[in-house]
């Protein structure tokens, strides 16, 4: 064969072949993009729709009704988030689903969830050894997904003139080495501090573990059912202060959040600058820092996680469905609407 022949195979060889890969590229392209090509995250168990999707085009949604509960914290998400699944995906229903006894929260709600009693769970920190612990006692595996973040805001009456407080500080107050305004910086005046109890939810249990450092409250710790009546004591009391979930605290009308910093001249505000004064709310109420909540400048900040149970039934199509509405674009813009915010 002559080496003009030989020249001429080759070209024809390397033309075939690149029109072959264009093709495969081509339909592979074609199948991502409607949806045939799904993302896969190092989390096996969460079927990551792809960015633009809307609840309408999720995949793999269960028929059916689905008791979920957990996190209190999660409640502004549920109130934006969980109506437009309804209407987008009829045939998955949710019922959020309180404990029989003690107060709603993520310890409750995974617990619940060991019980099968819920199909999966919302929770405002990570699970716990001996909650993996006990899943595996009643060979159940769980899995925790982060969804959203969020931070722990601080909120005082709205009269105490104070620039704000470092961690330390903080903890002082919560374990009793502090008790009057003074002693940092602000008015003679009895500090009175304000908890939920510590069994009550995911949010108490954080700030004992990573504010606390797992030191004990103060004797003075004033402990309130519900973060609704905390703030209206706190409205009432000049000298008193509570922790809530961000979203909780910002927007109020009725309390001033307090900016947190790691030290005196590194402190960062929860709400975004300028802030808005009381007296406008609730015509313009002051909005969360999200930037610095994602950057983690803010120093409370914490993931909120879809707990799942791993096995391989209704329950786990129903978790890893609702996590893949949360991660869609729709998802995440009503978690930003919600004052939380996101992780993509």
């Amino acid at each position: 064969m002559s080496e003009k022949n030989e020249a001429n195979e080759t070209t024809v060889l390397v033309l075939a072949l690149t029109i072959t890969l264009g093709l495969v590229g081509g339909v592979f392209w074609w199948l991502a993009k409607n949806g045939a090509i799904n993302n896969i995250t190092n989390n096996p168990s969460s079927q990551v729709v792809s960015k633009g999707d809307t609840f309408a085009k999720v995949p793999k949604v269960p028929s059916g009704l689905f008791s979920y509960g957990g996190s209190t914290t999660w409640a502004p998400i549920r109130r934006e988030v969980d109506p437009l699944i309804q209407t987008a995906q009829p045939q998955f229903r949710l019922r959020y689903t309180d404990p029989t006894t003690g107060a709603p929260g993520t310890t409750s709600g995974i617990k619940m969830l060991l019980n099968n009693q819920l199909a999966f769970s919302e929770s405002s920190r990570s699970i716990k050894p001996e909650e993996y612990q006990q899943a595996q006692q009643l060979n159940i595996t769980l899995k925790e997904i982060p969804v959203a973040i969020d931070g722990i805001a601080i909120a005082v009456n709205p009269n105490l003139n104070i620039p704000g407080l470092t961690l330390a500080q903080l903890k002082g107050i919560y374990t009793g080495k502090i008790t009057n305004w003074q002693q940092v910086g602000g008015p003679e005046l009895v500090i009175i501090p304000y908890s939920r109890h510590l069994e009550d939810g995911g949010t108490i249990q954080f700030f004992e573990e990573n504010v606390l450092e797992k030191e004990k409250f103060a004797a003075n710790v004033q402990f309130i059912p519900t973060t609704t009546q905390a703030l209206q004591e706190l409205a009432k009391n000049p000298g008193g202060i509570y922790y809530a979930s961000a979203p909780e605290i910002v927007g109020q009308c009725t309390v001033k959040p307090l900016p947190l910093g790691r030290k005196s001249d590194q402190l960062v505000p929860p709400y975004k600058e300028p802030f808005i004064p009381l007296e406008q709310c609730p015509i313009q109420r002051n909005q969360i820092n999200a930037v610095t909540f994602q950057s983690g400048e803010y120093p409370i900040t914490r993931r909120l996680f879809v707990i799942v149970k791993q096995n391989g039934q209704s329950d786990q199509q129903a978790g890893v469905a609702y996590v893949n509405f949360l991660q869609t674009d729709q998802g995440q813009e009503l978690i930003t609407k919600a004052g939380f915010v996101t992780i993509r």
